[in-house]
This record gives C-alpha cells, sequence and structure tokens, in this order.
C-alpha cells in the first residue's frame, strides 16, 4: 500500500474538509477509508447550461441530510470509512490540463489502495479518471448511465469535453455499454451500428418496463467484464426527478431502473470504481442534490462490501 509521502501531490488535498455524509474522524481518517471521494468542480466544456461546478459540493452539502442505515441494503455503507479529499483545484480554461490533474490524482488514489469516487462537474471530468483506472485494470469495461452518447470524436474544435468522453474511453477501453441514451449526432449513430457498440435506449427500456420485463438488465450485465467502471451523467434520469442538470432530454430513467440495474452489475460483477457528474444546482439546488447524493452514498454501498 502506499504512503502518504509517495502520492504525489496529494497532500494538500488531505487536508479537512467538509466530509461527505458528515462523517466522524473515526469513519474519515484517510489511512483506514477503503472509499476516497475525489470532488472536481470543473465546468469548463457544458454544452448548454453552465453550473456544474457547484455540483459536488452540493451533492456532499445534500449528503449531509441522508440517513446512514440502508433499509434496502440492510447495513450502513458509511462503515467501510470514507474520506472526502479537498476539491482539486481547477485549470480553467486548459480542458488538457485537468485531464492530466484527474489522471494523476486519480492514479495515486488508486495506488494506494482506494476506492475512488469522483463528484463532477461537468462529464470531461470523466476522462482523466478513467484513463488512470484503464491503465491499471486493462480488461475493465465501462457502463455509462447518461441521456447522451457523448461519442463525438470533438466538439467545438477541441477532443476534450463532456461530448466526447466516451469517444476518450473507447481509446483506452474497447469494452463499453451505454444506457438511457435518448440523444445522439448522425454520426454517433453511424459509429454505433459500425462498431457494434452496445446501447440501450430510455424508449426501449420504458417499453419494456410498461410490459413488466427486464431482461434489459441481464442483457447490459452481460455485456460487461469481470471489471466495471461506472460513469453516471445525472441527466440520465428523467427531468421530472432531477432536473438539476444543465443539458435537459426528456423521457429518462426512473430511479429503479438506475438502482436494480447497479443492483444487477454490482452483484455479477466487480465495480471498481464510479463516478456522478453534471449536477447543476444552480437550475435546481432542492430535490436533485438529495437524489445524486443518495446514488452515490447506495452505490459506494453496493460496491463496496464491509
Amino acid at each position: 500500500m502506499a504512503t502518504l509521502d509517495m502520492m504525489d501531490g496529494l497532500g494538500e488535498l488531505l487536508m479537512p474538509a467538509r466530509s461527505f455524509m458528515h462523517l466522524d474522524d473515526a469513519n474519515t481518517a484517510f489511512e483506514t477509508a477503503r472509499v476516497v471521494v475525489v470532488p472536481v468542480p470543473f465546468d469548463g466544456t457544458t454544452c448548454y447550461r453552465p453550473g456544474t461546478r457547484e455540483g459536488p459540493q452540493a451533492i456532499i452539502d445534500a449528503s449531509r441530510n441522508l440517513e446512514l442505515y440502508d433499509p434496502e441494503l440492510r447495513r450502513s455503507p458509511y462503515r467501510v470509512g470514507i474520506h472526502t479529499l479537498r476539491a482539486v483545484e481547477i485549470v480553467q480554461g486548459n480542458a488538457p490540463a485537468m485531464v492530466e490533474r484527474t489522471r494523476q490524482v486519480t492514479g495515486a488514489l488508486l495506488d494506494a489502495d482506494k476506492f475512488v469516487v469522483t463528484l463532477g462537474g461537468d462529464h470531461m471530468t470523466s476522462i482523466g479518471v478513467i484513463h488512470a483506472f484503464a491503465a491499471r485494470h486493462p480488461k475493465m469495461s465501462v457502463l455509462q448511465i447518461d441521456a447522451h452518447a457523448d461519442l463525438r470524436d470533438e466538439y467545438e474544435g477541441t477532443p476534450l469535453s463532456s461530448a466526447t468522453i466516451m469517444r476518450r474511453t473507447l481509446d483506452v477501453c474497447p469494452h463499453t455499454a451505454q444506457v438511457g441514451i435518448r440523444s445522439l449526432s448522425e454520426p454517433e449513430a453511424r459509429l454505433v451500428d459500425e462498431c457494434k457498440l452496445p446501447m440501450w435506449l430510455a424508449s426501449d427500456i420504458h417499453r419494456q418496463t410498461v410490459r413488466g420485463e427486464r431482461g434489459w438488465i441481464n442483457d447490459v450485465v452481460k455485456t460487461l467484464t469481470d471489471e466495471v467502471y461506472v460513469t453516471i451523467d445525472i441527466d440520465a434520469f428523467d427531468p421530472s426527478l432531477v432536473p438539476g442538470t444543465g443539458t435537459p432530454e426528456p423521457g429518462g430513467l426512473g430511479w429503479y431502473d438506475v438502482i436494480d440495474l447497479l443492483a444487477a452489475v454490482t452483484a455479477a460483477k466487480r465495480v471498481i470504481g464510479f463516478d456522478v457528474v453534471e449536477l447543476s444546482p444552480l437550475v435546481e439546488s432542492h430535490v436533485s442534490p438529495v437524489v445524486a447524493a443518495k446514488l452515490v452514498y447506495k452505490l459506494i454501498g453496493m460496491a463496496v462490501a464491509e
């Protein structure tokens, strides 16, 4: 296990911060915590309305009002230890530098044997994180839960964007599954067909659900490799449940669509890390942060056993 001295540049991030779930010192100490929450308040490539830079802190603040006991899991996930880093310092207007910074921070934490949970920020936040995971888990797959395909090779002249995150994922990880999609461009659709990329549209999921069928969940699980990284754009949910995002799309997933999928994935596979991004509390700051915080805590409970 890596020591703090070996974790390049992380010393200042280990200073006290408001902790996820408002835990006491015994359950947040870095040395003993199995989970580390990394806030990355970057909002440089949002495609529509900005405000995701406020998302990480809004999730942390909302988590302070959640119950520690999860009745569905029948335990209290916080007992594995959850340390919250101070927010990663942002390099304004410099997407490559942010990708490199998040890659380095994530890599240092993985080398310290931590389960890393990243809070964005816009979805570009995930590029450096996923590249760090892929370098250490070459056979991993990526499960994307999202309204948008994010498969553009570049957007507005840059290859590093919230609109290109899954294309940059394919650069280092050929195994992906995209769930909840309801918005993509014609070139992206051609790429999906040509490369036979596994994709589940929200409309198809809805129609199966109406018929009382849940076979799509088993199909997603079968697509994934034994090790899975999960990236969740909060706009995957229907905007009636989570209006607080800068790029809402109608016809999204329900709470239990997502939770049942995550339960099946964590039961059959090893989830090695995850991120939750694109919360914009400047759009809606009451319900949306609570949904995001509950999602983070529940997935920690599913993925990290006591």
